[in-house]
């Protein structure tokens, strides 16, 4: 495989909720595109540059400071392509919508190397080499079902980052969680890693705490448990589950922000069960929509409801009756 190399040229500058990070934090947030491992690189071999001056990652910045990044990027040869079914919902020369199954590991890490999606992308568009993490510009967890647009050229992905960083791509999502919400609302409260369980997000105040703006309307309630439509404003790791958690309804069948199953009382047996072994988050990224990177025209699109959601729903709704 001959190595493909494209020429990246970004610049950003520093809001004030940059102030006081330190370079290599602030350019993961401004560049969410490549990996802080990446990043970091750049940053020592003076690629990634401070006020136009090479700087340290460790140096901190302030508002208004220029980053600049002039970089050479590497083919994704280090990941293997492998042969799977995805269902691609839409593809063009520029961009590529797919709805992610259950259980499927979005980028390899460690303990998943293999099987992911990006594995699969490279087999089947090897093009996906040449752009940063094959085209994958935002995630969803291994456990959370649904529409995921990746970028197919460099261009395309710079514009789909730019306008997941300004807010303007619209991420709807299904959730069913423990609890029944009196209306809807906007959480609005800082992710940051959990203190003591640094794969784990909290909401807390610590200085790598990011703004997070997560907003829900009821779309419909049962005895015990509500059926939410929930819309991201930000898109940190573990958002929704995160902020669910938080204000009392964690989202049902989550292993990681759920805590121990409280039965319901009086619940029909077959809800019961179904309960018991509904070991995922009952979390599906609906709808997905944004501005065509190459025409500017807006485009969404819509993914049903997987079936064990839809189970869900099904035995919640005998069980109100």
């Amino acid at each position: 495989m001959t190595e493909q190399r494209e020429q990246i040229e970004l610049a950003h500058s520093v809001g004030m909720e940059h102030t006081g990070l330190r370079l290599d934090q602030a350019a993961a947030q401004l560049f969410p595109g490549f990996s802080r491992a990446r990043l970091q690189e750049w940053i020592k071999d003076g690629q990634l540059t401070l006020n136009g001056e090479p700087a340290k990652a460790k140096d901190k910045v302030l508002e208004g400071d220029k980053l600049l990044l002039l970089a050479e990027l590497e083919s994704a040869t280090e990941f293997l392509p492998e042969p799977m079914e995805l269902d691609i919902i839409h593809e063009d020369q520029d961009v590529i919508v797919i709805n992610k199954p259950v259980g499927m590991v979005v980028h390899p890490a460690a303990g998943n190397y293999t099987g992911t999606l990006l594995n699969g992308l490279l087999a089947r568009f090897p093009e996906l080499a040449s752009v940063p993490r094959a085209g994958i510009v935002h995630r969803l967890d291994k456990d959370t079902s649904g529409l995921m647009v990746v970028a197919r050229n460099l261009t395309a992905h710079q514009e789909l980052v730019a306008q997941l960083s300004e807010r303007t791509v619209s991420r709807h999502y299904q959730a069913v969680v423990h609890g029944v919400a009196t209306a809807g609302g906007t959480v609005d409260a800082p992710l940051g890693r959990h203190q003591h369980q640094r794969q784990k997000r909290a909401v807390t105040d610590a200085e790598d705490a990011r703004p997070a703006i997560t907003h829900y309307r009821v779309l419909n309630r049962f005895r015990s448990h509500s059926h939410l439509l929930v819309q991201l404003e930000t898109g940190r790791t573990h958002q929704i589950r995160v902020h669910m958690a938080h204000i009392g309804m964690p989202i049902v069948g989550d292993q990681v922000y759920g805590g121990r199953l409280k039965p319901p009382r009086g619940a029909a047996p077959a809800l019961l069960e179904f309960l018991q072994h509904f070991k995922r988050q009952a979390l599906h990224a609906g709808l997905l929509g944004f501005n065509h990177p190459a025409t500017g025209e807006y485009q969404q699109w819509e993914a049903p409801l997987p079936a064990d959601m839809q189970e869900l729903l099904r035995l919640l709704e005998l069980d109100r009756e």
